[in-house]
């Protein structure tokens, strides 16, 4: 994949890792469509970005997920790209977790990734390249976080089996999950007291890794968990 020029929908623009991606994307000549919730930062990273167009998108509403993917791809003449870099958090003990609260956190972080997926599919072609933000805690779940940690390991599995089915369509499916960022998700959490948190990964780091998986097709981004270097694969 060859990001100059590569026709790139990025969910999730005004958050501070879509909106990093997005930047590092214009830089590198991609063509962009953005998303986001708030009309006034989605407007500042379309500036910074030069991207083609833009769209409101809250994640709940399933349906507009799937139309957004179709809109980027009539703006940009088709998709190469779809980078899905949104998500919502909440903290506390699983016993005292309101059943609300759960089911926000599986419609946006796992439900609205499963709309989006489908419109991508719809969309991207041979040589194609799906990447997902889900988190390490689909691998090391989390006590505090159990709801979170759960709808990103059903994320993440998710993705495991799509990226099976998709394999003779030759479209790429990259799983992103890197370690906690200083991203401001946990001041903005629906619910509940973050408990004691590493310190934040570089998220340039991030960005980084996860543009250079793309480049290369890859399936996932993970943490080594002794060295806590990201590791492509």
């Amino acid at each position: 994949m060859q990001l100059e020029g590569a026709r790139t929908l990025v969910v999730g623009a005004t958050g501070v890792l879509g909106g990093a991606a997005a930047r590092d994307l214009g830089a590198r000549g991609a063509r962009l469509a953005l998303t986001g919730r708030d009309a006034g930062r989605l407007s500042a990273v379309v500036t910074d970005t030069g991207a083609d167009a833009a769209y409101e998108l809250d994640v709940l509403d399933v349906r507009a997920c799937g139309q957004v993917v179709g809109w980027a791809a009539r703006d940009l003449g088709g998709l190469d790209v779809v980078v899905v870099a949104h998500g919502i958090a909440a903290f506390g003990a699983a016993g005292d977790l309101d059943d609300a609260v759960a089911e926000e956190l599986l419609a946006v972080n796992t439900l609205g990734v499963m709309a989006l997926t489908r419109g991508a599919l719809d969309q991207l072609g041979r040589g194609g390249m799906l990447c997902v933000v889900t988190a390490v805690l689909a691998d090391m779940p989390m006590a505090g976080m159990a709801a979170y940690s759960a709808s990103k390991a059903a994320t993440s599995a998710y993705l495991t089996a799509v990226r099976r089915e998709v394999r003779r369509s030759g479209i790429h499916v990259l799983d992103v999950r890197p370690p906690h960022m200083d991203t401001g998700l946990v001041d903005r959490a629906v619910a509940g007291d973050p408990p004691p948190l590493p310190a934040g990964h570089d998220i340039d780091d991030v960005v980084e890794h996860m543009l250079r998986g793309i480049e290369q097709g890859s399936r996932e981004l993970v943490v080594d968990a002794r060295g806590g270097t990201l590791i492509l694969r």
